[in-house]
């Protein structure tokens, strides 16, 4: 492994975030935290915030001026998350809250295909221009309201970026049977990630991964979810 004083300051900066928060909060994928490696995470950061890009901090989602009221998980979350997913270089992905498109792109480098969805247009098209930027090609970007599911296909593997009060029917009927679904779910302050395999056409298996707290996602259907 190079060493972190060998390094320009900017890759130094990424290497301490993998070494200092990432591998210390339980992830140690090796696919994943090559991933990590390869992808310039300030590129997907506003500029005025990119003095913080490896910090281990939430950061604004501010597009053109404009305060979006979203923001990008801390780095070691995202790499949690993604870990959960146990990602094969074959799956197919659906991930809820595109946000800058960092997280797609991670995905994007552990599998298949990416299908990303966010509600905000704005988010969006400032998703799909950080990823034309990093010349990813494997990660389609749409607009609208996935808060239960996006479509009819099945996936190997959901990712929602937003927490949820529970987990709606029509999004876990979305996995392939062996397909995992993490989400983080609950109310402020006690949330609970958990990662829902599909098991048969109509049998899941529920795990408890961490407890953490995020944004919940923004979408006219969550707030009529029964707990």
């Amino acid at each position: 492994m190079m060493k972190a004083s060998s390094l320009p300051d900017i890759e130094r900066a990424r290497f301490n975030m993998i070494e200092q928060q990432i591998r210390p909060w339980d992830v140690g994928d090796e696919r994943v935290l090559l991933a990590l490696t390869e992808l310039q995470r300030e590129r997907f950061v506003p500029a005025q915030f990119r003095s913080i890009a490896f910090s281990d901090l939430e950061v604004p989602l501010v597009v053109h001026s404009v305060d979006t009221k979203q923001v990008m998980l801390a780095p070691k979350l995202e790499a949690r998350l993604a870990q959960a997913l146990r990602l094969e270089s074959a799956d197919c992905v659906l991930e809820i809250g595109t946000g800058s498109g960092y997280q797609a792109a991670l995905l994007a480098k552990l599998s298949r295909q990416v299908t990303s969805v966010d509600i905000d247009p704005r988010l969006a098209a400032f998703a799909q221009e950080n990823i034309a930027n990093a010349k990813i090609n494997n990660v389609t970007i749409e607009t609208g309201d996935a808060s239960e599911g996006w479509g009819s296909t099945e996936y190997d593997a959901i990712l929602v970026t937003g927490s949820l009060p529970n987990i709606p029917d029509t999004l876990k009927y979305q996995l392939r049977v062996g397909g995992r679904l993490v989400v983080v779910i609950g109310q402020a302050p006690a949330m609970t990630t958990v990662v829902m395999t599909r098991i048969t056409a109509a049998s899941f298996e529920m795990e408890t991964l961490f407890e953490t707290v995020i944004k919940p996602l923004v979408g006219p259907h969550v707030s009529y979810f029964k707990f």
